[in-house]
């Protein structure tokens, strides 16, 4: 496949849209020093917030979410990309690894701006947000549009791997102006004076008044099998509270998982499929000759290889049959990853309620005396990698033992039933009976 030259190049779209997120920041930092100015005070210090202060942010965590998991993506696209700075001139392999890591400062920069709209609660900034939104969406679309087929590992991964970016752009270019249109609707003094976080507090201090003991009996009724299979189930998917918000921290954390699965599952899946159709098209009767008379494949008359077209057809089919126990077990370990995933969320809250009602052996092995976590970006990063990494080493250790499972299933069972060959599991299992 030729390299495609996209109307909006890569480059093109950095030299024009970093200057825009540079006004914009500036923009936006004088906004807030205006906002913040007293009658004796003409010189107030421009006040954007830092980047550590939008983890503490309590209203608009999706879009919150939507940003991370853009500069997450594109952070993922960047370890295999070519040219990790599209500002500059291509790179030579010697610099580019150097290149990379200047790289890691400069996207979280770039798109700083698509949450820092979000924090200032204007109408000005809601504004801006639209418009970075659409232009960032609109020149990922275009370019993808225009060439959705590269070189890159397959024809098209550069395509897919870039499904998050545009699913968050999408969502940011539709949030943005929902909140504007929300700001004309509301009060301009409700907003700028609104607390954050203060009507979740107020939910949660009346949903705890109005509960009330039952009344009755205290003794426990033993569950049938049918409700804790249910009770298991549901431990697996996550059901909001009344009550109870996951915080912030977690959401992103979460999200930088599930984009980091989705990228090493897209990765397994074009190192190996298509190198097993390139195998199964190319497929010849010569090498199923010798197939043959290493006994791999059965044949009816082997020790006359004139045709061979009935057992092409059959090196073919188990080709076929190992791309769909690939692909199964993939998509198999994505569900139970992204599963295990939920199921976090779900024991980070029972976990919660257990310390705020003093069980403290309920979720540690021994008693200690509780401490309140560091309040530093530096504490969620780590977590947030131990997950990421952990999550991305389940799926590899999961696809390994789940393909080797469906492949001895179907080459065991499945195709034995089906042709009435290679029964040699089958003649085991009757002399052992």
């Amino acid at each position: 496949i030729p390299d495609c030259d996209p109307t909006v190049s890569p480059r093109l779209y950095h030299i024009c849209m970093a200057p825009i997120s540079l006004a914009v920041l500036v923009g936006l930092s004088l906004l807030v020093k205006r906002k913040r100015l007293h009658r004796s005070c003409w010189n107030g210090v421009p006040g954007l917030l830092s980047p550590a202060n939008f983890l503490e942010e309590e209203g608009n965590r999706g879009l919150v979410a939507a940003v991370f998991g853009i500069l997450f993506s594109s952070l993922c696209v960047l370890v295999l990309d070519r040219d990790p700075l599209p500002l500059l001139a291509p790179s030579s392999p010697s610099t580019r690894e150097y290149w990379k890591i200047l790289a890691l400062l400069y996207y979280p920069a770039f798109y700083y701006p698509l949450i820092a709209c979000a924090t200032v609660r204007h109408r000005v900034s809601y504004l801006a947000g639209c418009l970075l939104s659409w232009c960032h969406c609109a020149a990922h679309i275009w370019q993808k549009v225009d060439c959705p087929q590269s070189p890159k590992i397959y024809r098209y991964y550069s395509t897919l791997s870039y499904v998050p970016i545009i699913l968050c752009l999408v969502l940011l270019s539709l949030w943005y102006p929902a909140l504007l249109i929300r700001s004309f609707t509301e009060q301009e003094e409700t907003l700028d004076k609104e607390v954050t976080g203060r009507g979740y507090y107020k939910k949660y201090l009346k949903a705890v008044l109005s509960k009330r003991p039952r009344k009755g009996s205290s003794t426990k009724i033993e569950e049938s099998l049918l409700s804790r299979v249910q009770t298991y189930l549901g431990s697996y998917i996550y059901a909001p509270e009344e009550g109870f918000r996951i915080p912030l921290k977690l959401v992103l954390s979460i999200t930088t998982a599930v984009i980091a699965v989705y990228q090493v599952a897209l990765l397994l899946l074009v190192a190996v499929i298509p190198t097993i159709q390139i195998v199964r098209a190319g497929m010849t009767k010569d090498i199923v000759v010798l197939l043959v008379q290493f006994g791999l494949v059965p044949s009816e008359s082997p020790a006359v290889p004139s045709d061979m077209e009935k057992e092409l057809n059959t090196v073919k089919y188990y080709l076929w049959s190992l791309e769909v126990c690939y692909i199964c077990s993939l998509v198999l370990c994505c569900l139970l990853t992204c599963a295990m995933l939920l199921r976090t969320l779900v024991m980070h809250r029972n976990n919660l309620k257990a310390l705020y009602q003093g069980a403290v052996l309920d979720v540690f092995y021994k008693a200690h005396s509780l401490c309140p976590s560091r309040k530093a970006i530096v504490c969620w990063m780590s977590f947030a990698g131990f997950q990421t990494a952990f999550a991305c080493l389940g799926l590899l250790i999961q696809q390994v033992i789940f393909f080797i499972c469906s492949v001895g299933f179907t080459f065991l069972f499945v195709i034995p039933l089906q042709s009435g060959t290679n029964m040699h599991l089958f003649k085991i299992i009757q002399n052992m009976w």
